[in-house]
């Protein structure tokens, strides 16, 4: 085994089922034994599920699936999506949390997963680490009425490792995870993508060196990991030894190199994918104004339809001054659009910036026009900002193919109230 460093007591919770169920307590139903499904939009038999409960996914059903793959005929609740419901229960969450370690040893890696390093707090509260994580995980469920799992190890990747591959089974949903289990939990794992950090297109470059379980990797030559994959490679050699020197409290430092905005369409759109292309323009210009930036490589991203074959194309252009105005950003984006559009159906549109720099406003000089337009978007920012997305809307939104009234009203791509939609769980 190699040498490791890190020897601290990480917790990696995660919140079973968490969207589905928020939903169960709502409704004063136990999660652990209901059957409900939380759905993106139960008016669209292709929407997703979002989660199931604990009780249906007992029964085989999976997370992920699509809502017309679910039976309708076995006594399931579909319960709409109400994102602004479940941010409201994060944040219990993240206040219990709060309770036992100061903020720098938190770090909330999604909206029902986070990582809690105890290692100067444990003796404030228990004797061991594992009676620690159990009177959390109890205060979970006292203030909310949610379960939990509980991955624990010496550093953040084991925690992690331990929550997916054990405690999630396990009947108290605690595991604790030690460098000398590594060897007999993780390297038997496979297929690769059940460990975490390995998607399926590294699965299948790894697949493809022979590599079919993690031990493999780890008994591999990592001079020839990182010649294949770089940095990565190297990083997922001492990964595959469970070995990660990464603290929560240390700074970690987001290098900001573009900022994107995409869209699944929900019928096929041609010429007229020019108004949400114009709604993307407006919403990427005012995320980068919010942050004071300006960028100069536009990016344009089209999927064509299945129906038609597939594919799309990806293209950028570089402008010769940096911007952040709307016009401007679509503008650059109608010239790809007209350059390598072919002619057919759309159901995906994306648009990035990138070559960011800091925002420099324009000096207003008598006959400028560009400097006006700045100041007139970041005043209308300030209204959005104040009263809401939807209080100011472009023109074209109000089209027909316009998708922006109906995104202003989401929260993550989703409904964040029911009262936005005339619909009733199923």
């Amino acid at each position: 085994m190699l040498e490791f460093k890190e020897n601290r007591y990480i917790l990696c919770i995660d919140l079973r089922g968490f969207y589905a169920s928020c939903e169960c307590v709502m409704r004063g139903l136990n999660p652990m034994e209901a059957k409900l499904a939380c759905v993106g939009n139960v008016e669209r038999e292709g929407s997703i599920v979002l989660a199931i409960s604990p009780g249906l996914k007992k029964l085989g059903f999976k997370n992920r699936c699509r809502f017309y793959e679910l039976p309708k005929d076995q006594g399931i609740i579909f319960a709409p999506a109400r994102m602004r419901v479940y941010l409201e229960f994060s944040e219990k969450i993240l206040a219990i949390f709060l309770k036992y370690v100061p903020p720098e040893d938190l770090h909330v890696y999604s909206i029902d997963e986070s990582f809690l390093d105890v290692t100067e707090t444990l003796h404030l509260f228990a004797q061991d680490v594992k009676t620690l994580a159990k009177m959390i995980m109890d205060d979970i469920y006292q203030t909310t009425g949610l379960y939990s799992a509980c991955g624990i190890g010496p550093n953040m990747l084991l925690a992690k490792l331990a929550l997916d591959l054990e405690a999630k089974k396990n009947p108290d949903g605690i595991a604790y995870w030690h460098y000398y289990d590594v060897e007999k939990k993780l390297w038997p794992v496979t297929p690769l993508q059940e460990m975490w950090g390995i998607g399926p297109n590294l699965e299948k470059i790894l697949n493809s060196m022979g590599f079919y379980k993690v031990g493999d990797i780890a008994n591999s030559n990592p001079a020839i990991l990182k010649k294949k994959l770089g940095i990565m490679g190297e990083e997922l050699y001492y990964h595959t030894h469970g070995i990660d020197n990464s603290i929560i409290r240390e700074p970690y430092i987001i290098h900001d190199h573009n900022y994107g905005i995409g869209q699944t369409l929900y019928e096929d759109y041609y010429d007229n994918v020019r108004i949400v292309m114009l709604e993307q323009c407006e919403e990427l210009g005012m995320r980068i104004r919010l942050r004071r930036k300006m960028g100069r490589t536009i990016h344009l991203s089209i999927g064509y339809s299945r129906n038609s074959g597939g594919g799309g194309f990806s293209r950028q252009i570089t402008l010769d001054e940096p911007t952040n105005l709307t016009h401007e950003i679509y503008e650059a984006c109608e010239r790809l659009f007209n350059k390598y559009y072919d002619g057919r159906p759309i159901r995906k549109i994306a648009i990035s910036i990138g070559k960011l720099c800091d925002d420099r406003p324009l000096q207003l000089g008598l006959f400028d026009d560009r400097a006006r337009k700045q100041r007139l978007a970041y005043t209308v920012d300030e209204i959005r900002n104040k009263y809401g997305k939807g209080s100011i809307l472009l023109g074209v939104s109000y089209l027909d193919k316009g998708t922006s009234r109906l995104r202003s009203k989401l929260i993550g791509g989703h409904y964040a109230e029911l009262e936005y939609h005339n619909v009733k769980e199923v």
